[in-house]
């Protein structure tokens, strides 16, 4: 009986001690603490689901062959979760340019007020900010997307810790950290050291499946070394009809040792070389700073491997001119070298940025548009990350949801003038006074940015800029009143989609409009929407002559799918139900 007891009290001991370690385990914690702050333009999502509304008399169409791009008034939150439902998944870059929370006056605002220096609660309601709209972000980019964000000394820290969490986008997933050099001449007001920089912090979705970043022409024909003095001896075998042997005579070659005055190569085969090439595999001994791997790889990459000299010292060509892409690896110091160049065209002037422009660029350049917005950034810059991400002039996708004064949108149609590219862009802004002088940011900066850039404008001295042509969509966010999850709101939140999915769809044309159903499309692609179930033998008779693929969304008050009546047509036809599809993801975003 005495041994049960001491058995039983050795079993509660050890239970107690596994529980200590547990809590113990659970306090040992790395990474930012703050205290979350509640907003309220995220609490009124909890009974008002926001939609998008089209403001037709902005609309801004030159060319009805190219993409259209699309313009989003409103606070970003709202403009995300709208996007976390129309692009999940289909942005190639976003670029983000948040509050700095630098606590000067009238800087920016939460929860309608403005934040200071003297607010205790200063970084916990940035970070309660911040976290709300980048848990949107991340799901909206490709698996092969990245991610930039501007910021500066106040919450650079903060904001990269909060990037490495993994349920933002981990450490792993950090590409760089850039550097920008903001001004040429920094104020002689700063205190301590004169600043002149900001950062840029880039992270991919998946870094995996992200292609290195690169901008600069590499140095063609230059050679680089394998060998470096002082490196552990080791073999290196080497494939046959690869090593370039130009400055050998054709011939055979002995195994044999070569000395200078660097390093000792040891030839352990017989070559021979034809036409400048060793027809044979062999191996050499010697210091080598690369690993078989790596010649591996540079044998994958088409890497020109040469012989230099007589002293079988091999070196490496990485970029051959015509053999793979001609450009090395961006660096992460953005100088603020170039200026801008003007040009005339046919009578119309064209600014082109030569390199990395400042602060200072920008400004000029807004005011010469009659446009003022306070730190505005360089459209040489944005058009920079956008190129080494996205090198080819594909129909890639950037979302800017901090957009300001839209430098986003303008480096995007300033890219496609010079490359031919097909890029399109979203931007998100709201429509406050930042700059407190009456004049609204997305009514009054951004959008009369965009149309000048689309459609040409005469600056300050009197010279005509050229219109770099597009296409624009302007959207404002709307609220649909669902508290909770009635059939009288479920009718209400699918009479208002209607916008929201032609977002979605890309399709903007109206082709049949009326209550029962309606028909949208763009050059290819075709969106039904069916509000009425007993409208869709007519629907599919009017689709029934017309070729192209069709999304068509029916309205349901549960899931139900419709594929046996439209099993006749379900190789052309791709059924989703609404409101069902929308609200899947607003759960998730709300819950």
């Amino acid at each position: 009986m005495v041994k049960n007891n001491k058995n039983s009290e050795a079993e509660k001991l050890k239970t107690e001690v596994e529980r200590l370690k547990k809590e113990l385990k659970k306090k040992k914690k790395y990474g930012l603490v703050w205290e979350d702050k509640p907003e309220e333009v995220v609490e009124m999502c909890k009974e008002k689901l926001p939609v998008l509304n089209e403001v037709k008399n902005k609309e801004i169409i030159t060319d009805k062959e190219k993409s259209v791009n699309l313009l989003i008034e409103g606070d970003n939150y709202h403009a995300l979760s709208v996007l976390n439902y129309t692009h999940a998944k289909k942005v190639d870059v976003i670029y983000i340019d948040p509050p700095y929370n630098t606590g000067k006056k009238k800087e920016w605002k939460f929860n309608d007020r403005w934040v200071d220096k003297k607010d205790a609660y200063r970084h916990s309601k940035w970070l309660s900010f911040m976290v709300k709209r980048l848990k949107l972000t991340k799901n909206l980019l490709k698996d092969s997307g990245v991610i930039f964000i501007s910021i500066d000394d106040n919450e650079v820290g903060q904001l990269k810790l909060l990037m490495d969490h993994t349920d933002f986008f981990g450490e792993n997933n950090l590409i760089g950290i850039f550097t920008w050099i903001r001004k040429r001449k920094p104020s002689h007001l700063d205190t301590h050291v004169r600043k002149n920089t900001e950062y840029i912090l880039c992270y991919a979705r998946s870094r995996k499946n992200l292609s290195p970043l690169k901008s600069s022409p590499a140095e063609e024909d230059k050679p680089y070394p394998f060998y470096n003095t002082g490196n552990t001896r080791k073999i290196l075998k080497f494939p046959a009809n690869y090593v370039q042997a130009s400055t050998l005579k054709d011939g055979i070659y002995n195994s044999q040792e070569f000395r200078d005055k660097k390093t000792r190569v040891k030839l352990l085969d017989k070559v021979e070389v034809k036409k400048g090439l060793i027809i044979n595999s062999f191996e050499l001994e010697g210091e080598w700073r690369y690993s078989q791997d790596t010649l591996n790889d540079l044998i994958g990459q088409k890497a020109a491997v040469i012989i230099k000299g007589k002293k079988f010292k091999p070196y490496y060509i990485r970029k051959l001119k015509g053999t793979f892409n001609e450009l090395k690896n961006t660096m992460t110091i953005l100088g603020a070298t170039g200026r801008l160049k003007k040009e005339f065209s046919n009578g119309d002037l064209v600014e082109e940025e030569l390199l990395i422009g400042t602060n200072e660029d920008a400004e000029e350049q807004l005011s010469q548009m009659g446009i003022k917005f306070n730190n505005p950034k360089p459209v040489s810059l944005i058009k920079f990350l956008i190129k080494v991400t996205t090198r080819q002039p594909k129909d890639y996708l950037v979302l800017d949801f901090f957009a300001g004064s839209g430098t986003t949108g303008h480096a995007v149609f300033d890219l496609n003038k010079k490359d031919g590219g097909d890029r399109k862009f979203i931007l998100c802004t709201n429509n406050e006074d930042n700059n407190n002088d009456g004049h609204k940011i997305a009514k009054d900066i951004c959008y009369p940015r965009i149309k000048k850039v689309i459609k040409g404008y005469k600056n300050l001295k009197g010279e005509r800029v050229a219109g770099l042509g597009g296409n624009l969509k302007y959207f404002e966010t709307d609220f649909v009143d669902y508290n909770e999850p009635t059939d009288k709101n479920k009718i209400k939140l699918t009479e208002q989609a209607t916008e929201m999915l032609c977002v979605k769809e890309g399709t903007f044309k109206k082709v049949i409009d009326n209550k029962r159903f309606k028909i949208f499309k763009n050059s290819n692609h075709y969106t039904g929407i069916i509000f009425d179930q007993a409208a869709i033998p007519t629907l599919k008779k009017a689709i029934k002559g017309i070729r192209g693929r069709f999304s068509v969304y029916v309205f349901s008050l549960g899931d139900e799918t419709f594929d046996d009546e439209f099993k006749d047509v379900k190789q052309k036809v791709q059924l989703s139900p609404i409101p069902e599809a929308i609200l899947r993801v607003y759960r998730r975003i709300f819950k």
